[in-house]
Order: structure tokens, then sequence, then C-alpha cells
């Protein structure tokens, strides 16, 4: 489990994947620049198109041997036989969601600048844990600042691997991996790129350094 929760962490955006035949081209171009993980984030009621997009992102990114996770969404990650749920601070519990999906599920809880909540996620049975945002970011722009000792002091109390996100990019994802983030999660600074696949590759290469 913590070899698979790491590296490039892509989460899909309703602006500029408009349609499905986007989304797919857009996401796997990240899978081939080495993405390894795939977060499908839609606030849209349109259960029909979320259930359409959700099971064709899945169907790709098993054939790239990449992890699918649903935003906030159990029952949705169950329909579709995903590999898991991303879960925010008032969308459920991860108790609830286990049962839901199962012992192998993958299960990840937005911490925003918190150890405790972190501590918390991790007592009730979560996969990884999520901090930010850490630079300024377009999706929410509102977000709290976390500082970057944040991850050291995480890295030393939370035995969890470590997803950071907000306003992160080629420029100083570096920074952010040095201090302990196992995974960078981006949404802007890959998929709003001209060239998606070259932009994975260079967050990829990152990991490896």
């Amino acid at each position: 489990m913590q070899n698979r929760l790491s590296g490039l962490y892509g989460i899909t955006d309703q602006q500029l994947m408009p349609d499905l035949t986007s989304m797919l081209k857009q996401v796997e171009k990240s899978l081939k620049g080495g993405a390894k993980i795939i977060q499908y984030r839609d606030k849209s009621s349109d259960l029909k198109k979320r259930v359409e997009q959700a099971s064709a992102l899945n169907t790709l990114c098993k054939q790239h041997k990449a992890i699918l996770l649903i935003n906030d969404d159990a029952g949705l990650a169950a329909g579709i036989g995903a590999a898991g749920v991303h879960l925010g601070q008032s969308d459920g519990a991860v108790t609830e969601a286990r049962e839901m999906l199962g012992p192998d599920a993958i299960i990840g809880v937005t911490c925003h600048d918190s150890i405790q909540l972190a501590e918390k996620a991790a007592t009730e049975g979560a996969d990884y844990v999520a901090f930010g945002a850490f630079f300024p970011s377009k999706t929410k722009p509102d977000a709290k600042p976390a500082p970057m000792d944040l991850l050291q002091e995480a890295k030393q109390k939370v035995e969890l691997p470590i997803v950071a996100i907000g306003g992160i990019s080629v420029d100083n994802a570096d920074q952010i991996i040095s201090a302990g983030a196992d995974m960078v999660a981006v949404i802007h600074a890959l998929y709003a790129q001209g060239n998606i696949t070259a932009t994975a590759k260079q967050f990829h290469q990152l990991f490896k350094n």
C-alpha cells in the first residue's frame, strides 16, 4: 500500500475538462507522463454524468495500472468499483466508507492544516492524509495556508502516506517533497498546461531525485 501511495496525484476539474472526451484525453496524457493516482472530482448533482465519467476513468486508470479515487462520494466509488474515496471533513466518517467499500479500499482524508485531524483520521483507519493549501490555489483561493513544517511534523506523528495540495507546481514541488510529502496533488499546474504529458514527467522525475 505504501508503495502505491506515492508520486503525482492528478485531480480532475470540471472547467478544464468540460466533457468526457476531454477528460479522458487529458487524464490519459497525465498517466502516460507518470501520474500514479487520479481523483475524480465533480461537485455537480448530475448523477448520470458522474457515473458515466467515473466509470470511464476507472477503466482508463486500470489500463495504466493507476489508482482512481472518487472525491466525497463513497457510494459512487462502490458503484463503479473504484480503488477508493477521498473524504473532506464534512463528507462522512472513514468507518462508514470502509464498511461500504471493504478492507482493501483506499480512503484518504482532507486534514487542512491540522495534525489533530490527521491523527483522528489515522485512528479511524484512513490510508492517507492530505494537507494544504501550501501555496495560493486557483481551485480554493480562500483555503487557509498550511506551513511547510506541518509536513515534517506529520511525518513524525502520523504513520500514513501524506498528500500535499494547494498551488503546487513543477517549480515548487521539490520543496514539498523534501519536506515530507509522499504525493503532490495537482490540478491547474498539470491539466492547464500545453503539454500535459511532459509536465507529468517533470513532476514524476522530482520523486526520483
